[in-house]
């Protein structure tokens, strides 16, 4: 199914699909008029890193239908391993993309995780932009580590209700990969995504860093001076050991050879 769907690219372990944001559109497009099930990762350095201190994570990501790479670092690393990704898609950008194409095309999706209140903002904001727009539900469960058994079968309920094709997930990465994966057999869906912080951002509640630092891979940072307690450990203690990862990947692939 991987290979069908899209090439991926070792990237210190863990296989990105090589696809442009546009190519993803037409790949969900295509199991939704096919009426097939795929699981899709979002995938940034951080991600990555886990997963290499995380077999299952790892074979989550590995094994995803699409794997997207998330973060400029994440796309410069490709280029210096000699297999370039065409681009970096985030959720933040493939969210309010893919819903316009749901709206375009009659899809239908559900917004299920953030915080309370998020899912109901961002549906305000969607059936005021797309009169008429197929949302088939919300649902902010409350937070936990795991979900309980009665939780997680209130959760799959409430999204099969309304057999959605596309199911937008955000309890943060890895919690929403690994909480897909082991449910996706039982989702009435064709798409399952994880999409982090992009119900926020898309519904207007948090800004997003400015265009220029997305594209010098600073957006880490505007997100980190905005929320220094919250992601201090993520961006400042574990982000750099993606850089031995890759040069690790580097100098084994120049051994090989």
């Amino acid at each position: 199914m991987n290979q069908y769907l899209a090439e991926k690219i070792d990237v210190a372990g863990v296989g990105l699909s090589n696809v442009s944001i546009t190519e993803v559109s037409d790949i969900f497009n295509h199991a939704i008029d096919d009426n097939r099930k795929i699981r899709v990762c979002i995938t940034p350095a951080n991600c990555i890193i886990w997963a290499n201190n995380d077999a299952y994570l790892k074979k989550i990501y590995n094994d995803a239908d699409i794997t997207l790479c998330d973060g400029v670092p994440v796309l410069w690393a490709s280029k210096f391993l000699g297999t370039p990704l065409k681009e970096r898609i985030t959720g933040l950008d493939l969210l309010p993309k893919y819903v316009k194409e749901c709206y375009d095309n009659g899809y239908s999706f559900f917004l299920l995780g953030a915080k309370d209140g998020v899912a109901f903002a961002l549906q305000k904001k969607l059936n005021a932009k797309y009169p008429g727009i197929k949302i088939t539900g919300i649902y902010s469960p409350p937070f936990a580590e795991k979900f309980s058994e009665e939780e997680n079968i209130k959760m799959i309920a409430l999204v099969n209700t309304g057999k959605p094709n596309v199911l937008w997930v955000s309890l943060t990465a890895p919690k929403q990969d690994f909480w897909i994966a082991e449910n996706l057999n039982k989702l009435d869906v064709n798409i399952a995504i994880g999409v982090g912080g992009a119900f926020e951002v898309t519904a207007g509640l948090i800004k997003r860093a400015p265009g220029f630092l997305q594209r010098m891979g600073l957006e880490w940072f505007f997100r980190f001076i905005r929320e220094p307690k919250r992601l201090f450990k993520r961006y400042i203690l574990e982000a750099p050991a993606f850089i031995p990862l890759v040069l690790k990947q580097k100098f084994s692939r120049k051994n090989v050879q």
